[in-house]
């Protein structure tokens, strides 16, 4: 019997191995550590690889060769929380691609090849926490509704791309940002940036580096100077001055303005004319009867 029981324990232990693993399958190449992590990090992937856990919650794909993501590659993973695609060969991100990562908290994109990012790439990515998109040399755009809808992003990684300009509602719609990136951009010291310096300098605290880590380029002779260096002062000129938004409101009202006028002119002199026949006629009326 004891002989049965030690023959039978090393039987046991790996129909149980077996039984618990049945089912899940790790993607080749890659490491699972445990059921919901599945680990490609540095494994010279030029796409996303195969039969990933449906049930999967983090997911490292950092340092490979992956180009693109498919727009429906986050559909099936409803329970993913952590996605890493740091230092791949992404260029571009469809939109709507992120739509559907209604869970995710953490994402990182940083040390791509991402020109730009549009509109609607998150979608509601609700939950995003973390988003993180420096390191990226030739992102040069992010559009002013990019982060629409990521009430609950905190921290956001912008830093060392080639941004020359942000508009600040890009970031006024980001309630629940504590920290940002913007350092080691090509920023431009011109009235362009003037809203921006201005909004850095109310929210000084959310730059890990301060405004002394970061600089800008004089319009005159393009020398770098750090932002704690400058002031509002360094921008007054820039107040009487109109972008190009302001220009097409200022026309937008004119316009409204003369059609307002002569709609009013046009009953005025209506109903002038109306009551001069209206006299007339009574005068003709009481001459008859005289």
């Amino acid at each position: 019997m004891f002989s049965c029981v030690r023959w039978c324990q090393p039987f046991l232990a790996l129909l149980s191995s077996t039984l618990l693993s049945w089912g899940y399958n790790c993607p080749s190449s890659c490491l699972c550590p445990d059921h919901h992590t599945v680990d490609c990090t540095s494994q010279g992937l030029t796409r996303l690889p195969d039969s990933i856990p449906l049930d999967v919650r983090r997911l490292l794909l950092s340092n490979n060769w992956i180009p693109w993501i498919p727009s429906d590659f986050l559909v099936l993973y409803s329970d993913l929380v952590y996605l890493d695609l740091r230092n791949n060969s992404l260029t571009k991100l469809e939109p709507g691609t992120l739509s559907t990562s209604s869970r995710l908290v953490y994402l990182d994109l940083g040390s791509n090849n991402l020109t730009e990012i549009p509109s609607g790439t998150f979608g509601e990515s609700r939950s995003l926490i973390k988003l993180r998109l420096g390191n990226n040399p030739y992102l040069n755009m992010v559009s002013k509704d990019t982060f629409a809808g990521l009430t609950s992003l905190r921290e956001l990684e912008l830093e060392r791309n080639s941004i020359s300009g942000l508009d600040i509602e890009v970031l006024s719609e980001l309630p629940s940002l504590r920290v940002i990136r913007l350092e080691g951009n090509p920023w431009v010291c011109n009235c362009n940036f003037a809203k921006l310096f201005l909004w850095l300098l109310e929210n000084r605290h959310k730059l890990p580096t301060g405004l002394e880590g970061m600089e800008c380029s004089l319009p005159g002779d393009g020398r770098q100077v750090s932002l704690s260096v400058l002031s509002e002062d360094s921008f007054r000129e820039c107040r009487g001055l109109l972008t190009l938004t302001d220009y097409l409101i200022v026309i937008f009202s004119g316009i409204c303005i003369s059609v307002v006028a002569i709609i009013a002119s046009f009953f005025l002199a209506s109903t002038i004319h109306c009551f001069q026949r209206l006299k007339s006629k009574r005068t003709d009326e009481e001459e008859a009867e005289d």
